[in-house]
């Protein structure tokens, strides 16, 4: 995780970018007295959305954790695909 001022950041923007996004730092913005903020990488933000969305139901999540204990369990198979 980085942090940065707000001076810092606007002097050095795409340096700071750069950082996130080639290497998916966290970029945190220290704004002194006001709310802080989060820079990060498209990529990232997508991938937190989607385990938001797994996580979001009862359902899902039971489902996730099944397929984890199959998974440490050695229950898995292969298949082959059809070819046409």
């Amino acid at each position: 995780m980085l942090i940065a001022s707000v001076t810092d950041f606007r002097n050095d923007l795409k340096s700071y970018l750069d950082k996130v996004t080639k290497s998916y730092e966290t970029l945190i913005i220290n704004r002194g007295k006001e709310n802080g903020i989060v820079v990060m990488s498209l990529d990232e933000y997508n991938s937190l959305m989607a385990t938001n969305h797994e996580l979001s139901s009862r359902m899902n999540e039971k489902r996730l954790d099944s397929a984890i204990k199959k998974l440490s369990d050695g229950e898995t198979f292969s298949q082959n695909l059809i070819e046409n």
